[in-house]
């Protein structure tokens, strides 16, 4: 077509494919940064007793198949793995330590909190038990034992659940550990483990990191079972009403999916076939009973 009929044609379908590409820019824009979220990346702060445990590595993948979503899992101690959910570098949270889950709820970080699985904390150390803690019915008590026989102690001192939860336990015992006996590593459970075994010194581990990696450590349960060692896991949606830019419908579809009935029942069956007993006890359907599962300490 040729002449000012054909140039007006060309303007026109110029206008056209100009608002087609705007068109399609702004719903892009509108999907990274709409609240509630349309990535198929999803973000999932957790503590690194979820990860070295390996009970990620049959959850995680099942969760991808079927919700079609990509898990970036940040495995860390649950006190940073609450405060990048607090700056909106992650989307859902699951941790393992209630008083500042509390605190991040309390402050308008978190859409949801629901009650997931527990297990519980175990004091671990060397065979020949320096500190003669093995059979202690008080985890206070044997953390006064270890202090007054000045035997090595190796601390997580990374804000962790683990590590909140020792240091609450020297509180009850009346001791401020300090000294060369007393040391921290700022690492993760399972690296903390393999310090421990090095040194040969005594620990404060969650039970199922500590069955997944016991073939490869020199060390002992010493004492488990006092109440005071119980270990309650939760998962959390970050609210997007304060971070706009998270993957909130992802979120509450693994918080869901994780307190599912199918799920939970994969929760409380990982570990029986490998260490003969459960490494993580599923309380989702205890919360929905309204029975708060806080009672016992031993999965």
């Amino acid at each position: 077509m040729r002449g000012p009929h054909a140039t007006v044609m060309q303007r026109i379908a110029g206008r056209f494919v100009r608002v087609a590409i705007l068109a399609a820019a702004m719903l892009v824009i509108l999907g990274m940064y709409s609240c509630g979220g349309g990535s198929d990346e999803l973000i999932l702060a957790t503590t690194t007793s979820t990860q070295d445990s390996g009970l990620l590595d049959v959850l995680i993948p099942q969760f991808e198949r079927e919700y079609d979503y990509k898990v970036k899992t940040v495995a860390v101690g649950s006190g940073e793995a609450l405060r990048l959910a607090s700056e909106g570098e992650a989307d859902v949270v699951l941790a393992h330590s209630p008083k500042a889950e509390e605190d991040f709820m309390a402050a308008g970080n978190g859409e949801s909190r629901l009650v997931v699985m527990h297990n519980d904390f175990i004091i671990i150390g060397p065979k020949s038990d320096p500190a003669g803690i093995k059979g202690s019915t008080s985890a206070a008590d044997a953390f006064k034992k270890i202090a007054t026989a000045e035997a090595v102690f190796l601390s997580r001192g990374d804000q962790s659940g683990t590590n909140t939860k020792e240091l609450a336990l020297w509180t009850s015992a009346g001791i401020q550990p300090s000294g060369t006996w007393y040391q921290e590593t700022g690492s993760g459970m399972g690296a903390t483990l393999n310090v421990t075994n090095e040194k040969q010194g005594y620990t404060l581990s969650d039970r199922g990191t500590y069955l997944a990696q016991k073939k490869n450590l020199d060390l002992d349960l010493l004492v488990e079972g006092d109440k005071a060692l119980f270990n309650q896991y939760h998962v959390m949606v970050v609210d997007p009403r304060k971070h706009s830019n998270v993957n909130a419908e992802g979120a509450r579809a693994f918080a869901s999916w994780i307190t599912s009935p199918e799920i939970q029942k994969t929760i409380g069956e990982f570990g029986v076939k490998d260490y003969g007993q459960q490494l993580f006890v599923p309380d989702a359907a205890k919360e929905a009973a309204g029975a708060t599962p806080t009672s016992a300490a031993t999965p």
